[in-house]
């Protein structure tokens, strides 16, 4: 038996969606108390939140984790990546050029969607608690449930957090009233006492792909790593302490075992989005979103490879930041891109060689050609546009990151040589006679280069206010995004973020 409690739902989620179009897909019905009374049925809502972060699409906005909306957000406003003009292709109403040049508004729809992705994921947990609460479980046995659902709802807060910083915190299914903002520092401290609260009754084993202690623990870690940034109190000490909890993990000899298509044998990865296509799972694309539409021809001799849509390349800098020794540089395709048929380069559809470079000679106009290509992860030869490899969120190497940045922000930059090392050593590279926060913000760029994470980093370090390719200086407020117009139109109690 079902029953309906669509209100609650549709005004939890109203200040989600536009005003003109409230057909949200998802959870617009719970089970009743009949549901939700067996381990099979618990694994089955539980599982429910893990299935949010993969997203979803609909006619408003484009909300998976891997699309070039929702992870290219981050990216693009970086010193990273970017997603130039090309012709007529990839303009889109300016948004990508806005991202770019820091001169983004409330309407951009990368940051609706980034927006979307992260509320409809909490209101579907929210859903799954209050029917766990709906059960005849014990309130012993609903505690570990609700600690897990918990900690991956704070997940998604944290998300908030850093993006948006002065967001509602809505929890109560059953709440029908529309949220105010909270501040930034009562969305931390909710981040905080979230995850701690949950960690006792959280698993202490290495669980593939679930909210564990260890995950936990490295969510606190970035948490307090990026204190200073947040809330104007620096928790460096409080970053080392969280770090020195992960146990379990050790990095993996081939740096991009990480990213292959069976990347869920990795002994580095703490958390991540299980894609498996013959499953149904829809949304992990990415690949196909930067190389360009003849890079088939390179992958397979028959041309048996997905389209590709010729979008977000690095920006100029990037590819020659890295040494020719360094084994991490193949995580982006340079120079000529060679026909496996014929064994010649590649040719365009206007006659010209597919040879990739580092220059781009214009945002607004760039050449089919500019901007050195994604290649992180693994693509082969008859791979479906759904691809099956799992999208990393946390890696070992994150771990070992944080603890050499926070020693060297303590004043003790010896103590951060031995993390440093395993990172570098794999790496293929030599350590610097001199570890100071320059070396550890290019270790981050090179380390973690197209996985979503660098706008944070930019932050963290001051960078991101500074002059850089097709960018002039970028005002303070601008660390934070607006609360996205249609979300303002649908809900009058929230209020815009101070500078928009």
């Amino acid at each position: 038996m079902k029953i309906k409690i669509i209100a609650p739902i549709l005004l939890s989620m109203l200040f989600t969606v536009s005003c003109t179009d409230l057909n949200e897909q998802l959870y617009d019905q719970v089970e009743d108390g009949n549901f939700g009374n067996t381990t099979k049925e618990i694994d089955a809502l539980v599982g429910g939140a893990y299935s949010s972060l993969r997203g979803f699409a609909d006619p408003i906005s484009n909300n998976y984790p891997t699309c070039e909306y929702v992870f290219f957000l981050n990216e693009t406003v970086s010193d990273e990546a970017t997603i130039p003009t090309r012709g007529t292709n990839w303009y889109d109403g300016g948004q990508y050029q806005d991202a770019q040049r820091h001169t983004w508004k409330a309407d951009n729809r990368m940051i609706l969607s980034a927006w979307r992705y992260n509320y409809t994921g909490i209101a579907k947990i929210n859903a799954i608690i209050y029917q766990i609460n709906k059960s005849t479980l014990t309130e012993q046995a609903k505690a570990p449930i609700f600690a897990e659902l918990k900690a991956v709802r704070a997940y998604y807060y944290y998300n908030l957090l850093d993006l948006f910083g002065n967001v509602p915190i809505v929890t109560n299914f059953e709440d029908t009233d529309l949220p105010t903002n909270s501040t930034r520092k009562q969305v931390y401290d909710f981040v905080e006492k979230e995850l701690t609260d949950a960690i006792p009754y959280l698993n202490g084993n290495v669980v593939y792909s679930k909210l564990t202690k260890n995950v936990a623990y490295s969510i606190l870690a970035r948490l307090y790593l990026n204190s200073e940034a947040f809330v104007g109190v620096a928790r460096w000490q409080d970053c080392l302490n969280m770090c020195q909890k992960v146990t379990g993990y050790t990095l993996t000899p081939d740096f991009f075992a990480n990213f292959a298509t069976e990347n869920q044998t990795s002994s580095e990865i703490i958390f991540a989005i299980p894609y498996d296509s013959k499953a149904g799972t829809v949304g992990n694309y990415m690949n196909s979103m930067s190389a360009h539409y003849n890079q088939k021809l390179a992958i397979s001799a028959t041309g048996n490879y997905p389209w590709s849509a010729n979008g977000m390349c690095a920006q100029p800098g990037v590819y020659s930041a890295f040494t020719d020794t360094d084994k991490r540089k193949k995580c982006m395709l340079h120079g000529d891109q060679i026909n496996l048929a014929t064994g010649s380069v590649i040719m365009m559809d206007n006659g010209e060689p597919l040879t990739y470079t580092e220059n781009l000679t214009s945002l607004t106009d760039a050449k089919e050609n500019e901007g050195v290509r994604l290649a992180k992860y693994e693509m082969k030869d008859g791979e479906q546009w759904e691809r099956d490899h799992d999208f990393v969120l946390i890696r070992y190497a994150e771990i070992l990151m944080m603890q050499a940045e926070c020693y060297v922000r303590l004043g003790s930059p010896d103590l951060a040589k031995p993390f440093l090392q395993q990172v570098v050593t794999r790496a293929g590279e030599e350590m610097p006679t001199t570890i100071d926060l320059a070396f550890i913000d290019q270790e981050l760029l090179k380390e973690f280069t197209f996985e979503g994470r660098r706008r944070t980093d930019n932050i963290r370090f001051g960078t991101f206010f500074l002059p850089w390719w097709e960018k002039g200086a970028t005002e303070k407020y601008r660390a934070i995004f607006p609360i996205p117009s249609s979300v303002l139109t649908t809900n009058k109690n929230l209020k815009q973020n101070p500078g928009y």
